[in-house]
């Protein structure tokens, strides 16, 4: 018996793919990786399979994995990383929350609560405790409007 076996090359093909995939990212080669470590097992399991039922297998087994990506996880990627691409960008966070004033607004300026900190406002002039959201952010300063 040789020192590798036809499904110890399918892992090795598998680990390949997926060390490609971790220098290379775009979760494509993870997916064909999967199918190459499924093949393996496959053909682990039935130490008889010819190559040519190995390859037709592996087609398959590809196929499926990426195919199980593309109907099935990558649209809950796309959710997440719509919401989540704010993730690093506080302001752009706070666009539509509403927050209390602690000084009020007098020509276009002043400040709001935020969390235990306050922050820069420009909007109508509005007084001391009103309730405004935040409907634009530029740098470190909230545009804001009184809340409904």
């Amino acid at each position: 018996m040789s020192l590798l076996s036809a499904h110890h090359l399918w892992w090795l093909l598998a680990l390949l793919l997926i060390a490609l995939e971790v220098a290379l990212p775009g979760y494509f080669l993870l997916w064909i990786g999967i199918g190459a470590g499924a093949t393996g097992a496959l053909a682990w399991l039935m130490p008889g399979m010819s190559l040519l039922m190995q390859a037709i297998a592996f087609a398959v087994l590809a196929f499926l994995a990426c195919a199980i990506y593309a109907w099935m996880l990558r649209p809950k990627l796309r959710r997440t990383e719509s919401t989540g691409e704010r993730l690093n960008r506080r302001g752009a966070q706070m666009v539509g929350q509403r927050y209390v004033l602690v000084a009020p607004i007098v020509n276009g300026r002043g400040k709001a609560r935020v969390g235990d900190g306050e922050w820069l406002v420009t909007g109508p002039d509005l007084p001391l405790g009103a309730t405004v959201e935040v409907v634009k952010v530029e740098g470190n300063t909230l545009q804001v409007r009184a809340a409904a």
